[in-house]
Order: structure tokens, then C-alpha cells, then sequence
């Protein structure tokens, strides 16, 4: 397991260790003690699953916002997604800034998503199935989101025709939203 840093503070990739022989794989996607080793911090209470049947499938921009803000380690068990995090951090100095990369089945990571950032991903395949554990758990009451085509983050999104939500439609723009989170606290 390999950590690898981003332009963005607390974002990581993941890179982990595959053993294949004939009859297939066994891929270790969770060890607390070699999260520990690398700095990664997180007591994950939930899993989540999601299917999208459709190539360019965007799910995101989303957000809990504090006492029940979310760490979250994103994976990619089936197809392939584009996965994004934004910098939300009020003062930090990427607020509003974006890292983006390709998590797929075939590549063997993972993405850290800190408290603090916005999370989405746009499908490459269809009937992709992206897994992410969650440190706290859903609360609809501080759950926020931001519009996925806001042009002041200017995120290139692998896809002219987007499939959403009607719900992801309508989130707000981030200079319209409400976040709590300011470079420097401690969300834990």
C-alpha cells in the first residue's frame, strides 16, 4: 500500500497491493494498522455502494457539513469513474480548487476525500459500481452539495451530455452555499 500526495493538503491516492495468479485476485482495500502507517486517519462506520448503469453518470458535488462532516476513502470495483474533490476549506489557500483522477477496476486505488472537500465522480463506463467508506455517518439534516458545473471551479468532466439527479441539478453554486469548514480547524 502506497500513498501518493496531490496538489491539494489531505487528498492521497492509494495505491494498493495486488496478488494475482491463475485463479484470479486478492487485493487488501481496508487495513487500519497500514492507515495508521501512512497518516490516514479514520474510524469508517459505513459503506456505501453505488450503481450507475449509464456512461456519464455524474453523482456529486457533495459535502456533510460540520458536526457530522465526513472523511471518505473512494473505490472503484466495477467500470470506471472519473473521482473529484474540491476544496471547500473556507481560507485555505486551494479553496475552490479541484483534483481529479481515474478510479477503475483495473487500477488498484483509492482517493482520500478529507472533511472539508466536496466529493463526485462521472462514470467512463457504463454499470460502474464505486464503494466508499464513510467516518461518520449520513445525516440528511448536513448533507450540502454544489453545482457539478459551477464555472468558478471550472472542473473538465469527461462527458458533453451528463446524466443527474434532479437533485444535483439544483445544488447552489460554492459561492452560494453555506460551509462550515475553515482551514486549519480540526474536524475530528
Amino acid at each position: 500500500m502506497r500513498k501518493i500526495h496531490t496538489a491539494l493538503d489531505g487528498v492521497f491516492i492509494i495505491e494498493l497491493d495486488k496478488c494475482s495468479d491463475k485463479r484470479g485476485y486478492f487485493i487488501e482495500t481496508c487495513n487500519k494498522k497500514k492507515f495508521e502507517l501512512l497518516d490516514l486517519q479514520g474510524d469508517f462506520v459505513q459503506d456505501n455502494q453505488s450503481l450507475s448503469v449509464h456512461t456519464g453518470t455524474i453523482r456529486g458535488l457533495h459535502y456533510q457539513l460540520n458536526p457530522k462532516a465526513q472523511m471518505k476513502v473512494v473505490s472503484c470495483i466495477s467500470g470506471s469513474i472519473y473521482d473529484v474533490v474540491v476544496d471547500i476549506r473556507k481560507g485555505s489557500p486551494t479553496y475552490g480548487q479541484w483534483f481529479g483522477t481515474i478510479l477503475s477496476e483495473y487500477n488498484n486505488r483509492l482517493l482520500t476525500v478529507p472533511k472539508g472537500f466536496a466529493h463526485g465522480f462521472c462514470t467512463t463506463e457504463p454499470n460502474t459500481i464505486v464503494q466508499y467508506k464513510v467516518d461518520e455517518y449520513y445525516s440528511p439534516n448536513h448533507e450540502g452539495g454544489i453545482l457539478w458545473n459551477d464555472e468558478t471551479i471550472g472542473i473538465f468532466w469527461p462527458t458533453n451530455q451528463p446524466i443527474l439527479s434532479e437533485k444535483d441539478k439544483k445544488l447552489p453554486r460554492l459561492k452560494d452555499t453555506n460551509v462550515n469548514f475553515v482551514y486549519g480547524d480540526d474536524f475530528n
